[in-house]
């Protein structure tokens, strides 16, 4: 067995109870290897790196990614808690929630789906791909030493194509109920936190943004320029029969308000726009209640973008918490950049899906292009052994999970 720093030995050791005895010898060593190997992270890459290239029973660290109980929600808990003590011990938490298609073709690839394509494609160009759609929580927050913020994934979930679900007889579950689930089981877990979520435009869905809201979590994403938007509900009259109303008048929609000559503008500077620096641009922002018919009533404001130099077409920003400045949310909302930049970076490759008993189970070995320099599973351990956590300050969190 490989001997480590005190450190760094306590960052794996925190992972040691989700698994039995046996288990955790091959899952430490697959864990570590991870660590350490350049390229594809492949189980042999792993064995290689580590000095068991010639093991003879390299069978059993299959077996942990296919066989062997253990929890990856309690996994991706214990990860959590341990980001959390690191870098934001206190104060609100910011997330953000976007998906990724691993392109993968062959019969045993039984999740696989056909899907639009998010690279290649265009507003006039259509492209499908084929492969496996994986949706990723993330927590974004600010690396002192790398002097930007960094997205740090530590729970993803793989969502299902619709003719895996309707072979199998199962309930289709859409994207943004995916999305839900994981972000209210993060919510779960940090109860006294305030959570804001921020995504793309594919999750602006008013049942999403409802459900969030009704437990408290703050979502910031994209909003249409046409969408129906209404003033709040007037209060109900003493006597008035009949079912209370939802919303108010109706208001233009974003599209008058941007070529309104009389729309007021403010002039702001936005640090870290999407990687470049700061952004000089023009917002202007209101309160509106965001309806649509058979759909819940949602309370948000909105947040109009354009840029005195046009080099961005004007784009709608909303969120669920009218009382948010508008300079905060468009902060809080550029900060999605970094979900961007991880999946580039980081290449899912070798997906087998074959039969363990009765499940059908998916063996996922990450890998990074071999031509871009940032590795970000080595950054996410250096950052917190950066942080000078020793194993005392590692362990209260985990403790809480027993």
């Amino acid at each position: 067995m490989l001997r480590l720093p005190a450190r760094f030995a306590a960052l794996i050791l925190c992972f040691a109870p989700l698994f039995q005895q046996r288990s955790w010898r091959h899952a430490e060593v697959l864990l570590l290897g991870a660590i350490l190997t350049p390229g594809r992270r492949t189980v042999a890459s792993i064995l290689r790196i580590t000095g068991l290239c010639r093991e003879r029973r390299f069978v059993n660290y299959h077996r942990v990614l296919n066989r062997a109980a253990w929890s990856g929600r309690a996994a991706a808990r214990l990860l959590l808690g341990l980001l959390l003590d690191a870098f934001l011990p206190r104060g609100s938490v910011l997330l953000g929630l976007d998906d990724t298609i691993e392109r993968r073709r062959g019969k045993r690839i039984s999740a696989k789906g056909i899907y639009r394509d998010p690279v290649r494609s265009s507003h006039g160009h259509f492209v499908k791909a084929s492969g496996l759609r994986w949706l990723s929580l993330m927590l974004l927050v600010p690396i002192s030493w790398a002097g930007r913020v960094w997205a740090l994934p530590f729970l993803t979930a793989l969502a299902p194509s619709e003719r895996y679900c309707r072979e199998r007889r199962r309930r289709h579950k859409k994207l943004t109920d995916w999305g839900r689930q994981l972000v209210l089981q993060a919510r779960r877990w940090m109860p006294d936190r305030q959570v804001i979520l921020v995504t793309d435009s594919g999750f602006s869905a008013l049942e999403f943004l409802a459900a969030l809201r009704r437990q408290e979590v703050t979502c910031v994403t994209r909003l249409r320029l046409d969408a129906a938007l209404y003033q709040p509900a007037p209060p109900r009259q003493p006597g008035a029969i009949g079912r209370p109303p939802a919303k108010g008048a109706r208001l233009p929609t974003l599209t008058k308000v941007l070529s309104d000559k009389a729309t007021g503008w403010q002039r702001v500077t936005v640090p870290g726009w999407y990687g470049e620096g700061d952004r000089v641009v023009e917002i202007c922002s209101d309160t509106a209640v965001w309806r649509h018919a058979g759909m819940p009533v949602v309370p948000i404001r909105w947040v109009l973008l354009r840029d005195p130099g046009k080099r961005f077409d004007p784009q709608a920003l909303l969120c669920t918490d009218p009382a948010q400045e508008p300079l905060q949310i468009v902060r809080w909302f550029v900060q999605r950049w970094q979900l961007e930049i991880v999946f580039p970076q980081m290449t899912k490759a070798d997906v087998l899906a074959f039969r363990a008993g009765r499940q059908d189970v998916t063996d996922l070995h990450v890998g990074v292009r071999y031509n871009h320099p940032i590795d970000e599973e080595q950054h996410k351990f250096a950052a917190l052994l950066e942080g000078g956590l020793a194993q005392a300050t590692l362990y209260p969190f985990s403790e809480r999970l027993q």
